[in-house]
């Protein structure tokens, strides 16, 4: 590759000079060797000055070196130069035999202009047919002075340069053609490099343009985390994160908030930074700037891996969602103003139906039946609006500290005990005690009586409910398991949502609204834990928590 780049940038700059400059630079070597040969003749030949064919040898030399410069070549015919190497094989002609016997071995210089005739692009037949018999009419005079006296050797000794001069020009013609054609693919392949490079700035120039169009934030950064791409919306996220009167703000520099809005992210916690580390996250939700213009942006992350499976680089995704979080924020406000207006008079309800229960003996056995009703109902009422106050709650607080799991279950157990006897369903357990986490008691045992009661109530008679408890690490793994009626998959992946409740509780008119596992899940996400569901129709679910154990709550 080097001798081809070589070859193109000399061919380049030969083709950038003058024709008049590019013929004399052709025709230098041999008038430079009879320039010299001339100028030391009186000192080391002094017979040439006397040879009045090496004196025409000389004179047509320095014509013809003269004519390169004034012929006017671009004016010609292309090939018109060609006179020049034919005029050199006369000019050496004549030297050699003028010289002879002074000076022997003239003749080689024939070697120039039949290079020059080989190199040219055209006249394949005639160039060659002038190399040989070129070269052979400068012998031809030895061999005539030595007429009728010619041996073998001398025919053999006049035909041997001729031969060499044939086979130079043979090589060069080769030469030539490979050089032609190294030439040729070079140029093909700059036009196929040209062609690609105009195909990549217009598929470039395509996908600008479709990334600066999208109301997305997009940013992607390498294998070193510099960032190789960032559309138009980022560049508007990114001035919305600036603090005032920083027109660039630096990624640190940057005013970022977790979900609460006032918490500064840590550096280590903010999208692309987490994205450079090699994780991959969706729907994590940030808050950029501060006061009434903070903007709510949820944020995912998708690793690039190379053929090896190593981390190549990241696409980081900023959407902002500021509208839909306000309007959830709307609706849960709603639901906790009007929970809270029913909350105060079905207290009063339930209170006083206690009171007048207390009396019950003064009471028909009719009118405490209707009582009865009048209190069961009212305390779902009430229970469901307390679940739709905690679920409507901004931020639900929890207050980790040393906790001892295997307590809690075993609580968890025995307020739940009742309800399972009454459904013919058995409890187990399987928990190592202590169990020590890092929890809030309180919080964890509204999830566990969420989750156990849950079990017994979608397990048919005769089902099994139990739970198990294993420390993994930094981490407390706790499982609820049933033997119930089960869900699908696509409903498991509802599982969490607010007010869903299967098809299959529906149809069978177990009670409930479908808020418990939601609050459930938002008590393990604050302790900083993860909950999953594992379910199969007519086999049962599994409830999965992870919790953190104690002594990791700095980690």
């Amino acid at each position: 590759m080097g001798e081809q780049v070589l070859v193109r940038d000399t061919d380049q700059f030969f083709r950038r000079l003058k024709p008049r400059v590019q013929v004399a630079l052709c025709q230098l070597p041999v008038t430079v060797i009879l320039a010299a040969l001339a100028i030391a003749a009186p000192a080391v030949w002094p017979t040439l000055i006397q040879s009045s064919v090496f004196i025409a040898a000389i004179v047509m030399m320095v014509a013809t070196f003269l004519g390169c410069f004034l012929v006017p070549w671009e004016r010609l015919p292309p090939n018109a130069y060609l006179v020049i190497p034919i005029l050199d094989l006369v000019i050496i002609g004549l030297a050699r035999n003028g010289a002879v016997p002074a000076v022997a071995g003239l003749g080689v210089l024939a070697i120039f202009p039949v290079i020059w005739l080989s190199s040219s692009d055209t006249f394949p037949r005639t160039t060659i047919f002038l190399s040989f018999f070129g070269p052979l009419l400068i012998g031809i005079p030895t061999l005539l002075q030595k007429f009728p006296n010619i041996s073998p050797s001398d025919i053999a000794t006049a035909i041997l340069l001729p031969l060499m001069m044939v086979a130079v020009s043979v090589a060069i013609r080769f030469a030539s053609a490979n050089v032609r054609l190294q030439r040729q693919r070079l140029e093909q392949k700059d036009a196929e490099l040209r062609e690609l490079l105009g195909e990549s700035r217009n598929r470039e120039r395509l996908l600008k343009t479709i990334l600066d169009t999208t109301d997305v934030g997009i940013v992607a950064v390498d294998a070193d985390g510099q960032k190789v791409l960032v559309n138009d919306q980022q560049k508007a996220f990114r001035q919305a994160a600036a603090p005032p009167g920083v027109e660039q703000p630096r990624e640190a520099e940057q005013l970022m908030f977790g979900q609460d809005r006032v918490t500064p992210l840590p550096l280590d916690k903010r999208p692309i930074r987490r994205a450079i580390a090699g994780e991959t996250f969706a729907d994590y939700l940030v808050w950029l700037g501060e006061g009434a213009s903070q903007r709510a942006v949820a944020t995912a992350a998708r690793i690039i891996k190379n053929d090896d499976g190593g981390f190549s680089g990241a696409v980081i995704v900023f959407s902002d969602v500021t509208g839909l979080v306000e309007a959830l924020s709307a609706k849960e406000e709603l639901i906790s103003n009007v929970s809270h207006e029913f909350r105060s008079p079905l207290m009063s309800l339930v209170g006083n139906v206690d009171l007048v229960l207390d009396e019950a003996e003064a009471l028909s056995p009719e009118s405490v039946h209707r009582l009865e009703v009048v209190q069961r109902n009212a305390e779902r009422l009430l229970s469901l609006v307390s679940e739709l106050l905690v679920s409507a709650s901004a931020v639900l607080a929890v207050h980790p500290r040393r906790t001892d799991l295997a307590g809690l279950i075993e609580n968890s157990i025995g307020s739940v005990q009742a309800q399972a006897d009454a459904s013919n369903v058995s409890l187990a357990t399987d928990v190592p005690a202590p169990l020590w986490a890092h929890a809030d008691p309180l919080r964890i045992s509204q999830a566990l009586d969420n989750l156990v009661s849950n079990a017994i109530k979608y397990s048919p008679d005769g089902g099994k409910v139990t739970v198990s408890a294993r420390r993994r690490d930094s981490w407390v793994q706790l499982k609820v398991q049933d033997t119930g009626m089960g869900i699908s998959e696509e409903e498991t992946s509802r599982i969490f949502t607010r007010f869903f409740r299967s098809q299959a509780a529906r149809q069978a008119a177990i009670p409930g609204v479908g808020l418990g596992l939601s609050i459930t899940k938002t008590i393990v996400e604050r302790h900083g834990g993860d909950i999953s569901c594992d379910s199969k129709p007519g086999v049962g679910t599994t409830f999965t928590l992870t919790l953190p154990a104690e002594g990791s709550a700095e980690s």
